[in-house]
C-alpha cells in the first residue's frame, strides 16, 4: 500500500517525442522574434558603399581643395535621397545667406525708401516703423514657397525627409536671364561655384551679425 500511495503522488510526466518537437518549436520562435530579419527584394544604396561614396565624391561643390571635406561623417550610411535632401538644404541656406550678406551691405549705405529714414544697423532694421507692417507679407511669401517644394519630397512611407530622385537639386524652374550652361561639365562648375559662395556667404552673414550685436553699430 506504501508503494502503491508513492506511486500515485508522483505526478506522470509525458516525454512523448511529438510534445518534446512542440516544444522547442515555441522555443525557437519565441527566440527568432528578438532577431532582425534583412529585408528581401529592397536594396539601399548607402554613401558607406563604394559605388554611394563615389557618387558623393562627384557631386559639384567638391574642389580640389580641401577635396572632399567631411569630417563629421555627414554622409556615411544614408541613402541617396537623403544625401539629395541634405544637398537642397544647403543649397537653400546659401542662396537665402548671399541675399542676407548683400542686403546687409546695399542696406546700411543706400537707403532711400521710406523717405531715408531708417537709418539703424541692419540686424534690427526689421523692427523699425513702417517695415514691420511688411512681415505679414513676407511671412506669406516664404509659406508659399516652402509649400510648392512639398512636391519634391518622398511619400513618408518611402523614408521621411528624403527628395525624388527624378529631382534635380536647386532647380526651382526659374532662370529669366537663361545663364543656366547645356553641358554636364559647365553645369557641374557653376553649380560649384554657387556652392561655395553660398558657403562662404553663410559664413559672412553670421560674422556680419555678431559684429552689429557686440558694436551695436553698423558695418562701416
Amino acid at each position: 500500500r506504501r508503494q502503491s500511495t508513492q506511486h500515485q503522488s508522483t505526478p506522470h510526466r509525458s516525454h512523448h517525442p511529438s510534445i518534446t518537437m512542440y516544444k522547442l518549436a515555441l522555443l525557437v520562435a519565441s527566440a527568432s522574434a528578438f532577431v532582425s530579419k534583412p529585408l528581401t527584394g529592397v536594396v539601399t544604396r548607402t554613401a558607406s558603399t563604394p559605388a554611394m561614396k563615389m557618387a558623393v565624391e562627384d557631386l559639384p561643390g567638391v574642389t580640389s581643395f580641401p577635396g572632399f571635406f567631411d569630417p563629421a561623417g555627414i554622409s556615411e550610411g544614408k541613402s541617396e535621397a537623403r544625401i539629395k535632401y541634405f544637398r537642397e538644404a544647403e543649397l537653400k541656406h546659401g542662396r537665402v545667406a548671399m541675399l542676407a550678406a548683400l542686403g546687409f551691405v546695399v542696406g546700411e549705405s543706400f537707403h532711400p525708401l521710406f523717405g531715408g529714414n531708417i537709418d539703424v544697423p541692419s540686424y534690427i532694421a526689421f523692427q523699425a516703423t513702417p517695415l514691420q507692417v511688411f512681415w505679414p507679407l513676407v511671412l506669406a511669401v516664404i509659406a508659399w514657397i516652402e509649400y510648392i517644394s512639398i512636391e519634391k519630397f518622398n511619400v513618408p512611407g518611402e523614408g521621411f525627409w528624403t527628395l525624388k530622385p527624378e529631382y534635380e537639386n536647386g532647380d526651382l524652374g526659374f532662370d529669366p536671364l537663361g545663364i543656366k550652361p547645356e553641358g554636364a561639365e559647365e553645369l557641374k562648375e557653376m553649380q560649384t561655384k554657387e556652392l561655395n559662395n553660398g558657403r562662404l556667404a553663410m559664413l559672412g552673414i553670421a560674422g556680419m551679425v555678431a559684429q552689429e550685436l557686440v558694436s551695436k553699430s553698423t558695418l562701416f
